[in-house]
């Protein structure tokens, strides 16, 4: 497929209709796939021939989804997941196990944080939280010998922090193992992390991908680009023969560019089963043809909310990358220059009761669990997405007691504004 912008990408990318074949991606829904021989059949088993035999591992539908998702990241290659959570599981799960240890920047999605923290930690993987904002030589000390990963979010959910990129991931390679990042909020319309040392990136399509609130999915984009076999001794399940797969090694069949998801999916996805639907792979494709779309408008809604909510006397603080007297404006016009996300996060005046009081007054916007989609919701994490941290933890996140997120949606942006000011105004 030729270079096209990444507006006509999100529209044809991933797959080229047969002549006379349908000219929407298909639904292939069915489990298994039929063949003339054994010997077909072995070859697939083999890994000598490529093809489905059974959709727990893989699936047309979902596979040509991955193949869009890929080339707006620039990757060399990708997979689809059943949540977002799923594929930052996989992601790390896929190169680190008992015995080793990651580092993650403390500013990332609560529930990232409890599987780091908590049920990876039951698994023998050791984390350590870094803030997102140390210096160079903080994060140096944090590494460790037996150190696999380095872990961050592009912008970290709810606590809107820009990652600097350039220097996560000069810390991961001068120490020999990947940046695997969460673009959720960005989306590769705003920032593509490979083309600033990334290695490996990760997304819940639950979120703008989808951007319609209808799926929940993940996914995970290889770069292709970091040297597995330079560093063989990290990481023996890429470079090594995998006894459980017929002694593949998969560095040497798969090469740097295929390696890493192949592994992925005949070993992960093939034991612990995280299978995104065809049917939702397919809606999932729907909301990625307007991603671009949708994301120039929730950007333009959210700068102007943003705006408003910074000079109402009701608000105590706001947080938005677009502000110029944002702490990560100049971060985010280096790394996002035609927008970040379309979430805001501010403080409500009077504290947690204030904040509840607003939010229980809105009439338009949604209170919702949910972030990123095409219709306006708002949360307050403290009691909810982050509820199982304590007050260091939380502080750590950079998520305070009073902190209220507003992911903006693409309604009339004077109706949202409207919405906002009788609530606070009602206080």
């Amino acid at each position: 497929m030729s270079d096209y912008h990444i507006s006509t990408d999100c529209l044809r990318a991933g797959y080229r209709p047969e002549n006379g074949g349908p000219r929407n991606m298909p639904i292939i829904q069915s489990t298994t796939f039929r063949y003339d021989s054994s010997e077909e059949m072995g070859m697939l088993f083999d890994l000598e021939k490529s093809g489905y035999f059974y959709t727990r591992l893989q699936n047309p539908t979902n596979d040509m989804v991955a193949a869009k998702i890929c080339r707006l990241e620039g990757g060399s290659a990708a997979m689809l997941l059943s949540s977002g959570q799923a594929a930052n599981f996989y992601a790390v799960f896929n190169i680190a196990g008992c015995g080793d240890h990651i580092i993650s920047s403390a500013a990332i999605y609560g529930g990232t944080y409890n599987l780091f923290a908590v049920t990876m930690k039951r698994m023998g993987i050791q984390v350590t939280f870094v803030d997102p904002d140390c210096s160079e030589e903080e994060l140096a000390a944090a590494f460790l010998p037996n150190t696999k990963a380095v872990f961050g979010e592009v912008i970290a959910n709810p606590a809107l922090t820009v990652l600097d990129i350039e220097k996560f991931a000069e810390a991961a390679h001068a120490h020999g193992v990947p940046l695997i990042l969460d673009n959720t909020f960005p989306t590769p319309v705003n920032c593509r992390p490979f083309e600033w040392g990334c290695d490996i990136v990760t997304h819940s399509t639950t979120k703008y991908m989808d951007g319609h609130a209808l799926t929940v999915g993940g996914a995970i984009v290889d770069s292709g680009k970091f040297d597995w076999n330079a560093y063989a001794e990290k990481f023996p399940g890429l470079t090594t023969p995998d006894e459980s797969y017929h002694g593949v090694t998969y560095t040497q069949r798969f090469g740097l560019e295929g390696a890493y998801i192949t592994k992925a999916t005949v070993q992960l996805m093939r034991d612990l089963g995280s299978i995104p639907s065809p049917h939702n792979c397919f809606l999932l494709n729907v909301g990625l043809e307007t991603l671009p779309l949708r994301m120039k408008k929730h950007c333009e809604n959210a700068q102007a909310v943003a705006e408003f909510l910074d000079k109402h006397e009701q608000t105590a603080w706001v947080q938005y990358a677009g502000l110029p007297g944002d702490k990560y404006y100049d971060r985010a016009k280096k790394y996002m220059p035609q927008g970040t996300c379309g979430v805001i996060v501010f403080g409500v005046r009077g504290g947690r009761a204030a904040a509840e009081k607003f939010m229980g007054r809105l009439k338009l916007i949604s209170i919702a669990t949910h972030v990123a989609d095409a219709q306006s919701c708002i949360l307050h994490p403290a009691s909810s997405t982050h509820r199982q941290m304590n007050d260091e933890e939380l502080a750590a996140a950079g998520v305070s007691a009073d902190l209220v997120r507003l992911s903006v949606g693409i309604e009339d942006v004077r109706d949202i504004i409207t919405d906002l000011m009788q609530a606070l105004e009602g206080i």
